[in-house]
């Protein structure tokens, strides 16, 4: 790969403004295929889920998925984007050999939904309004495997394989309208945004939106204009960038590789250019000198789409409580901080926190354990918390046993991990490994005793006044007894039989 030249970040903010444009791309979770009676499924074997339409065979004929243009609506009105009253699907015609057609049923200049904006709060709390230009609504192409090249791209392979079960998927496409005016936080407003948008998009319920599933992805537009100007540059666009730290730093690379450029008297090419994981660099892809001509023109197989006002009106009313409303009364009612709650956001533990509550746990107790334990063996293991093998009701029944003081913290770890492991529930596992807190006066009368019999001088310090050391002694007697005691007990039977009231 080619060493690009790159200015320093702060150098290159020094002499232009940023101007992002972000087209998303949401693959939606339709059962069926957005013109014809495919299934959807993932994991089928390559090209089992086709037919003559999605195929583009002789005389088959297209069908509108009522639920994909019932989700395209959503998303528009979840934007507070208008809604247009009639629209239609037009053919984009291009060729490539994983789209079987060679045109791509979208919509071109009559979109389902236009006009919106989506306000995204940064992690100091600040609120960046992005305006939005359209949604529309399209189907995805299959998918091209090459292979016997280095680097799984075309270039170098010996053959390539086709798969079209993806061909037909619904897409919605949400392009903003041009970012300006974010400055050296341009990248961290784009990250903000595309986070907001899944989190919008799955609260809708019409995708899971997983980026690293590819139901989710982003092309990042970028052009530099000098300080002062208000003529926007060449733009390149960086496309397929599948996770918000890639949007994040595809923006932030585009932005320092254009400014040295321009700084060393050189011109900015407009191409299309793919985003590198492994150093968060970018390479080009295809030029583009002049807009491509994609020959639109109306798809003669499919009636126009016009929405009822009365269907719409339905479909408002039917949104759920907005992700940033539904975050700021979360916040309010857990009474967390915006860091904290920026923090719960990003490890994706809203969701679960809430379900635990729901399931009979306190606010503190629930996020203590989602955003500890639980969030520490979702990254070891490299998965998201709501893949973990533990339901929100089990981790409200360990707190409920922490709460009845049958479990304390470190046994309700081993519980949790218990469940984990596959053991059963919290109480399968208290009672196979035998974990209840040991309560009974008389077994811990007798360690406590022994205790004071084993040390001796640390018992003669305790009762000379030295209270402090009675931290020695509640550490013998939760050894003894498998850190199982309640040590809170533990300490007051201690002094009880030393004789010695604390403070």
């Amino acid at each position: 790969m080619t060493v690009t030249e790159l200015l320093s970040y702060e150098a290159a903010l020094a002499s232009f403004d940023p101007v992002m444009g972000l087209e998303v791309h949401v693959e939606l979770g339709t059962k069926t295929k957005m013109f014809c009676g495919c299934s959807t499924e993932l994991g089928a074997e390559p090209n089992a889920q086709t037919c003559p339409t999605c195929l583009g065979l002789p005389g088959a004929l297209p069908v509108v998925n009522e639920i994909g243009v019932e989700s395209a609506i959503k998303i528009g009105l979840a934007l507070h984007c208008e809604i247009a009253e009639w629209c239609r699907f037009a053919r984009k015609n291009y060729f490539y050999p994983d789209m079987p057609k060679n045109f791509q049923t979208s919509q071109y200049d009559e979109p389902i939904a236009f006009n919106g904006y989506l306000d995204v709060q940064l992690e100091d709390g600040e609120v960046f309004r992005v305006e939005i230009e359209r949604a529309h609504m399209e189907e995805d192409t299959g998918k091209s495997t090459h292979i016997g090249g280095a680097t799984g791209r075309i270039h170098g392979a010996s053959h390539s394989l086709l798969d079209y079960n993806r061909a037909g998927i619904p897409l919605i496409e949400i392009v903003t309208k041009p970012i300006v005016g974010a400055g050296d936080r341009a990248p961290e407003v784009a990250k903000a945004y595309v986070a907001e948008l899944r989190e919008v998009i799955r609260s809708l319920g019409v995708s899971e939106a997983r980026m690293d599933k590819g139901q989710m992805r982003c092309d990042v537009n970028l052009s530099l204009m000098p300080k002062g100007s208000s003529t926007f540059g060449t733009r390149s666009e960086t496309k397929n960038v599948n996770s918000l730290r890639s949007v994040e730093r595809a923006a932030r690379f585009e932005i320092q590789r254009h400014a040295a450029v321009l700084e060393s008297g050189g011109t900015i090419v407009q191409e299309t250019r793919h985003f590198h994981e492994d150093d968060g660099s970018t390479t080009s892809g295809r030029i583009k000198d002049n807009a491509e001509d994609y020959r639109y023109f109306p798809e003669p197989d499919l009636v126009p789409v016009a929405p009822s006002r009365e269907w719409v009106e339905e479909l408002r009313k039917g949104l759920p409580e907005l992700p940033r409303v539904r975050r700021n009364r979360l916040r309010e009612e857990w009474a967390v901080s915006e860091q904290e709650m920026q923090s719960i956001l990003n490890a994706g533990a809203v969701d679960p926190i809430v379900a635990t509550i729901e399931a009979g746990a306190d606010a503190a107790s629930a996020r203590k354990w989602w955003m500890g334990e639980l969030a520490r063996n979702a990254n070891e293991k490299g998965v998201s918390l709501e893949e973990l093998p533990i339901t929100p009701a089990d981790v409200a029944r360990v707190s409920a046993l922490v709460a009845g003081g049958d479990l304390n913290d470190k046994l309700a770890r081993q519980v949790i991990e218990g469940v984990l492991a596959g053991e059963g529930t919290p109480d399968e596992v208290v009672e196979k490994r035998g974990l209840k807190v040991v309560s009974d006066d008389g077994a811990l009368g007798t360690a406590v005793d022994e205790a004071i019999a084993g040390n001796a001088a640390i018992a003669d310090k305790i009762r000379g006044g030295k209270v402090a050391a009675v931290g020695a002694l509640v550490g013998a007697v939760m050894k003894a007894t498998r850190g199982q005691a309640d040590a809170a007990k533990v300490k007051d039977l201690i002094l009880e039989k030393l004789g010695v009231t604390e403070g």
